[in-house]
């Protein structure tokens, strides 16, 4: 299995990530440049943290139209699995590839600490190694963290299931409904706030992440009938 992170001017986390996937699944992975026009040799898309583009205009607006978020949208719909963590999951949301928008922390300030999540969806390519309703801890580092979506949207994600993981205990952002990642209909991109790649080894205070990573790896090979 192959892994793409996307790298945009600003991105920070995109070392966290690739360290994840590296110590967690041995799989390779490679760094690709936000101009990049070609990703169809890669399995998984994997969209880091960060401050794309300084945040100007609102985070992840301008990273949406860097040139390769036309791959990406494309292979979104081809099925392809992508993932979105903290300004990734802003980025996804302001390409219009999952709904709702994130907005300034309620506490209007950033918020960098390690939270619990209850795990609402475990039928989705990220999560299958986790059980429904289990409590999990994974850290968060945002300041624009504040998950939002209409009455409507919110209605649709709750009988689509495609609410993935909720903020269990104190909300640290004032996301609608304690929500911190969900996925699209198809189910093949999430986007989530927590940072699972820095939860991957005792001495960071969380292993918990590992399974997002070992998840998306049995459900890779299962679909291409891997050893």
């Amino acid at each position: 299995m192959k892994f793409a992170v996307l790298v945009f001017p600003g991105s920070n986390c995109d070392v966290d990530m690739y360290k994840g996937v590296e110590d967690c699944l041995a799989e390779p992975v490679e760094y690709v440049w936000q101009t990049e026009t070609d990703l169809s040799k890669y399995d998984a898309l994997l969209l880091p943290g960060g401050f794309s583009y300084g945040d100007y205009l609102r985070p992840g607006a301008m990273a949406s139209y860097a040139p390769v978020m036309e791959q990406v949208k494309q292979l979104a719909e081809k099925g392809k699995l992508i993932l979105g963590i903290c300004n990734g999951f802003q980025i996804l949301t302001e390409a219009g590839l999952l709904p709702g928008a994130l907005r300034r922390n309620a506490s209007l300030k950033f918020q960098c600490k390690m939270v619990d999540l209850k795990v609402e969806n475990n039928q989705t390519p990220f999560t299958s190694d986790y059980a429904k309703g289990e409590w999990i801890k994974i850290p968060i580092a945002h300041g624009d963290g504040n998950y939002y979506c209409d009455e409507e949207t919110l209605q649709q994600l709750e009988e689509n299931n495609q609410i993935v993981f909720r903020y269990e205990g104190l909300n640290p952002n004032g996301s609608i409904a304690e929500i911190a990642g969900i996925v699209n209909k198809g189910g093949n991109v999430l986007g989530m706030m927590p940072h699972p790649e820095r939860a991957v080894h005792e001495w960071l205070g969380s292993t918990d992440g590992r399974r997002m990573f070992t998840s998306i790896f049995k459900y890779w090979r299962e679909r291409n009938g891997a050893a």
